[in-house]
């Protein structure tokens, strides 16, 4: 039991490519969560600065 709790899949022989691409899904997800937030605070740096 504590063999499958304890597997990390570290012996995937292409493991980089999985790593990089679910990192990237992760990134893109907090992005889409955050876009409105991060646009609104754009148009407020715009705006003060002119």
């Amino acid at each position: 039991m504590f063999d499958a709790l304890l597997h990390t899949g570290t012996e995937h022989p292409n493991l980089m490519p999985i790593v990089v691409a679910s990192f990237l899904t992760f990134v893109a997800g907090l992005g889409a969560a955050y876009s409105e937030r991060v646009r609104e605070f754009v148009r407020t740096l715009s705006s003060s600065s002119e």
